[in-house]
């Protein structure tokens, strides 16, 4: 009798230990996401306003989610809108907003004597995989830790785009998204613009993930590299060895599902518009996204051609 019982207890015993495991081996969301969250709450960094508002927390699926997130539809006390509401973490709107004050607002006074009145975005909280590959590793934008920035519109109804103006290298409005581009690496931890690669050929994917530190503060991730005179002196050493060049899988843009007629790869297209090829299901984040997707005929690999006025100087 007990050599009948036994396999059954085996079988039993084995599922309640996949049970548990499943239970307490959830994976759990890394802590440095909550305390950034909160050390931005307690510095009073961000303040709820008309157009900073606090949403319900976001657990799920997975690890995806922000303890605290904001629906944010103006930045700079209002003065500088969005054209679609983010959802995203605290800390991204004071360094979005020293990005825009600092670098993006005097530069386009300086460049076109007009303010910029709406940054045009893409996305940004969207529970997904880096570049929408199964089993990859989430992206930034699955903790509402980054924001991909289209372009601007300028007091007088002008648009600057990535798409259409990153590559004039005679005109003002290349100039001014390079300052933009390059005046962001201050800002942000990973920074990938036209030239990073084929994906972020129409727009600037501007996050603050945590790629550890170095011994002149945390390491930055900025592609293409900007010309040395865009960018800030480094900070003084600390005195530590530096830490290992590496590098690692970086994020895409916030890919939505593919039109009609996606799945013709011969249909012709005018630049920059939609994708050659059947693109993932929509992700789950932020509603009507717009689709910054491959131009017809790329292939997900390094863009070679040269897309910076100042030269593109990655490996």
């Amino acid at each position: 009798m007990a050599r009948r019982v036994r396999p059954v207890l085996l079988v039993l015993s084995a599922t309640l230990c996949l049970e548990g495991c499943g239970f307490f081996g959830r994976a759990e969301r890394p802590v440095w996401r909550a305390q950034a969250e909160n050390a931005c709450f307690a510095r009073r960094l961000v303040m709820p306003s008309d157009f900073i508002v606090p949403a319900p927390e976001i657990d799920g699926p997975g690890i995806c989610g922000m303890t605290r997130p904001l629906k944010v539809s103006a930045l700079a006390n209002g003065a500088i809108a969005v054209d679609k509401a983010l959802t995203i973490d605290c800390p991204m709107i004071p360094a979005l907003e020293a990005w825009l004050n600092d670098i993006v607002e005097p530069d386009a006074q300086a460049r076109f004597g007009q303010r910029v009145a709406t940054v045009n975005v893409f996305g940004a909280y969207s529970c997904r995989s880096v570049d929408n590959i199964e089993g990859a590793r989430l992206s930034e934008h699955a903790f509402g830790n980054a924001v991909d920035v289209a372009g601007f519109t300028l007091a007088d109804g002008r648009a600057i785009d990535f798409v259409h103006d990153w590559k004039k290298t005679d005109g003002l409005e290349g100039a001014f998204l390079h300052e933009a581009h390059a005046g962001a690496c201050r800002y942000f931890t990973t920074v990938l613009a036209p030239g990073a690669d084929v994906f972020h050929y129409n727009h600037i994917h501007l996050d603050l993930a945590n790629h550890g530190s170095t011994n002149t503060g945390p390491r930055r991730i900025c592609k293409p590299t900007p010309a040395p005179n865009l960018l800030p002196a480094p900070a003084a050493p600390d005195g530590l060895p530096p830490a290992p060049n590496i590098d690692e899988p970086l994020d895409i843009a916030h890919l939505s599902a593919p039109g009609p007629d996606a799945a013709s790869p011969n249909v012709s297209r005018g630049p920059g518009e939609g994708p050659d090829a059947a693109l993932p299901p929509a992700p789950i984040g932020e509603t009507n996204p717009s689709p910054p997707v491959l131009p017809a005929g790329a292939a997900p690999s390094v863009d070679m051609e040269p897309t910076s006025t100042l030269g593109d100087h990655d490996n």
